[in-house]
C-alpha cells in the first residue's frame, strides 16, 4: 500500500522491510513507503522559481543565505562542523565544473579512495546526483536516507513558521547526510549555481577548490558581465585553502586574484594539458572534445592538492602546481582521465544505422565547443557510413537561456532536419517522476519550442508560414505533431520526436514495449530521407534535461 507522508505526524523511526521502508508513527501505524514515493515528495519542494527569486532579493546578504542553510542542516541532524569530515574538493565554474569533477572523482578512487560526488542536475533519476564510488547511490539507500532527513526537517517545520528547505538546498543536505552516513573518504562537491550565494558553500573548510571555465549565464543572479560572475565564483575560496583556476580571459581572471587576495586563499593558474610531459602514446581522455583538456588539467590539480593534504608531504609541497618530471609520473595519472565516464557530456551512442550525438550544453560558450566536437565527430562518422547520411537536430532550451543565440552557432552544421521538443519523455500521464518540472507549464514548454522553430527559420532564411498549431489540452498533452515547413518540427514529447526521426531504424525504440506515437500522415510523409538515408546523424543539445529524457529511452541502463 502506498502512502502520502503528508498525512503522517511525529516521524521517530525508518526501518528497512523487505519490500521497500516502513514508516512508524506515535500510533504504531506501519505505512509503505517505496522509492517513488520519497521522488513524489521531493518533487513537492520544486520551488526552484521561489528560490532563485529570493537569491535575487537577498544578493546583498549572503549571510542570510547561508544562515538559513544552517538552520536547515542542523533541523535534519546535522552540524556545520560535521562537513569538515568529508575532505571536500569544491568545484565550480559556467562550464566544465560537472566534467571537471568527475575527472576528480575517477582520479581519486582510482587511487583506493571511497568517492562520495555530489552533482546536478539528473539526467534520468534524481539518485545520479548522489554517487558512492563512482555509482548512484542505490534504491534502497536513497529511500532511507531521504525519509530520515525529511522526517526529521517535516516534524520541525511548525515550530519554524512551517518552512522546509527548497529542491536542491534539500537535496545538498540528503548529500552531506548520505556522505557522513557512507563514510567516504572524500566527497567531491559541485556547485549549483554560482558560488559566493550557493548553499554548498556552507562548507566551512574545504581541502581545495577549483574554478571552471567561466562565461555568462544566470545573469539575473549572478550579474550580466564576466567579471561579476567571476565575484561570484570566487566566493568558495576559503582562507588558507588552496584553490586553482584554468585559465581565464584578463577580466575575469583579475577578479579572481582579487578575491583570492582579499580572502586570504593561494590561487594557481592550471598549466594547459599540452603543457605535461607526454608518454609516447598521447594521452587519452575519456570524455570527447578539445575543451576537456583543460577540464582534465585542472583535475590533476585538484586530485594532486587533495593527495598533498592526505599524505602531508609526500606528494610535494603542500599546496604548490604539479609539475610532473617525467612521463612516467604521469602515466600513473593518465588511467584515472581515460577511464572517466560523464553520460550526457559530448557523447556518442550508435543504434545500427542512427547515430546519436549527446551533449548538455546550454550556453552559447558550451555551444560553441558542442559544435566543434560535433563537426569533427560526425565528418569522421560520415566517412564510413558507405552512403548518404541525413543530418537531425534535436534541440530544446529552458529557463532564461538565449535560445536565439544557441540555435545561430548550429547553422553551419547543415542540418537537414531540425526538431524541437520540450523536456517531457514520454506525452502521457505516468511519465517518470524524476523528470516532472512543476515551474514550468506544459504551453509554456510548446510555446518556447514554437518560438524556437521560429528562430531557427529565420536563422535559415526561410519565411514564417501558417501552418498546424499545436492544440493544447489541460488534461494531457497533443498526440501529434506541429508542422511548418519541410525542414523544422514540433513534437509534443521526447519519445514522439525519437520515433520520427529513427523512422523504426533503432531498434531500442522500435521495442514492442515502446508505446507508438502517432503523427499526421503528412508529417510521416516527410520522413521519406531518413529511411532512405544509408545513416541518419542526430545531435542532441541545448539543456541537459533533453539529454537526460533522450538517454531514458535510448540507453537500457538507465531504466527504471
Amino acid at each position: 500500500m502506498q502512502a502520502s507522508y503528508f498525512h503522517k505526524r511525529s516521524l521517530l523511526s525508518l526501518a528497512d522491510s523487505t519490500a521497500g521502508y516502513i514508516l512508524k508513527t506515535t500510533c504504531t501505524l506501519v505505512f509503505f513507503l517505496p522509492l517513488q514515493d520519497a521522488v513524489c515528495t521531493l518533487n513537492t519542494l520544486q520551488t526552484n522559481a521561489c528560490a532563485l527569486e529570493q537569491v535575487r532579493r537577498e544578493r546583498g546578504h549572503p549571510q542570510l543565505q547561508l544562515q538559513a542553510m544552517r538552520g536547515f542542516l542542523e533541523r535534519a541532524g546535522l552540524v556545520v562542523e560535521e562537513l569538515d569530515h568529508l575532505n571536500i574538493i569544491h568545484v565550480t565554474g559556467t562550464k566544465g565544473k560537472g566534467s571537471t569533477c568527475a575527472f576528480t572523482e575517477h582520479i581519486l578512487r582510482s587511487y583506493g579512495f571511497r568517492t562520495g560526488f555530489y552533482s546536478s542536475p539528473h539526467l534520468v533519476e534524481v539518485r545520479e546526483r548522489i554517487r558512492i564510488n563512482g555509482k548512484p547511490i542505490g534504491k534502497e539507500l536513497f529511500t532511507k536516507y531521504f525519509w530520515q532527513v525529511y522526517g526529521r526537517l517535516y516534524e520541525t517545520k511548525d515550530t519554524h513558521g512551517g518552512s522546509m528547505p527548497a529542491y536542491f538546498r534539500f537535496l545538498t543536505i540528503l548529500a552531506f547526510h548520505v556522505f557522513l552516513q557512507e563514510k567516504v573518504d572524500l566527497a567531491v562537491i559541485e556547485v549549483g549555481i554560482g558560488g559566493a550565494y550557493d548553499c554548498t558553500n556552507i562548507i566551512r573548510r574545504p581541502w581545495v577548490c577549483g574554478i571552471a571555465s567561466l562565461g555568462i549565464d544566470h545573469t539575473s543572479i549572478l550579474g550580466d558581465t564576466i567579471e561579476k560572475i567571476a565575484w561570484q565564483k570566487g566566493g568558495i575560496f576559503k582562507p588558507g585553502v588552496p584553490a586553482f583556476t584554468v585559465k581565464q580571459p584578463d577580466g575575469p581572471m583579475m577578479v579572481l586574484k582579487e578575491r583570492a587576495k582579499e580572502i586570504g586563499c593561494p590561487l594557481w593558474v592550471c598549466p594547459e594539458l599540452e603543457e605535461y610531459p607526454a608518454d609516447s602514446e598521447p594521452l587519452r581522455l575519456g570524455l570527447a572534445g578539445h575543451h576537456q583538456r583543460s577540464n582534465a588539467s585542472l583535475a590533476l590539480q585538484l586530485s594532486h592538492s587533495w593527495l598533498q593534504r592526505q599524505f602531508e608531504d609526500g606528494v610535494g609541497e603542500l599546496g604548490s602546481i604539479l609539475v610532473f618530471s617525467n612521463s612516467t609520473s604521469l602515466s600513473s595519472w593518465a588511467v584515472g582521465l581515460e577511464d572517466t565516464e560523464w553520460p550526457g557530456r559530448t557523447q556518442t551512442l550508435k543504434h545500427g544505422p542512427v547515430t546519436y550525438f549527446l551533449d548538455g550544453a546550454h550556453t552559447t560558450r558550451s555551444m560553441l565547443a558542442c559544435v566543434s566536437w560535433f563537426s569533427k565527430v560526425a565528418s569522421q562518422h560520415e566517412r564510413t557510413t558507405g552512403g548518404p547520411v541525413v543530418r537531425v537536430l534535436l534541440f530544446n532550451a529552458t529557463g532564461e537561456r538565449d535560445s536565439a543565440a544557441m540555435l545561430k552557432l548550429l547553422v553551419p552544421c547543415h542540418f537537414d532536419f531540425a526538431v524541437f521538443c520540450p523536456n517531457i519523455t514520454e506525452a502521457i500521464a505516468s511519465c517518470n517522476a524524476d523528470q516532472q518540472n512543476f515551474n514550468v507549464s506544459v504551453e509554456n514548454m510548446l510555446t518556447r519550442c514554437l518560438d524556437n522553430q521560429r528562430s531557427w527559420r529565420l536563422l535559415n532564411g526561410q519565411e514564417e508560414k501558417p501552418g498546424a498549431q499545436l492544440l493544447i489540452s489541460r488534461d494531457a498533452l497533443p498526440l501529434v505533431a506541429a508542422e511548418r515547413c519541410s525542414k523544422t518540427l514540433v513534437f509534443p514529447c521526447i519519445l514522439s520526436a525519437l520515433q520520427w526521426l529513427s523512422q523504426g531504424r533503432d531498434s531500442v525504440l522500435a521495442h514492442p514495449d515502446k508505446r507508438v506515437i502517432p503523427v499526421k500522415p503528412s508529417v510521416t510523409a516527410k520522413a521519406a530521407p531518413l529511411r532512405d538515408a544509408a545513416g541518419i546523424h542526430v545531435l542532441v543539445a541545448g539543456s541537459l534535461h533533453l539529454v537526460g529524457g533522450v538517454l531514458k529511452h535510448l540507453d537500457p541502463s538507465f531504466a527504471s
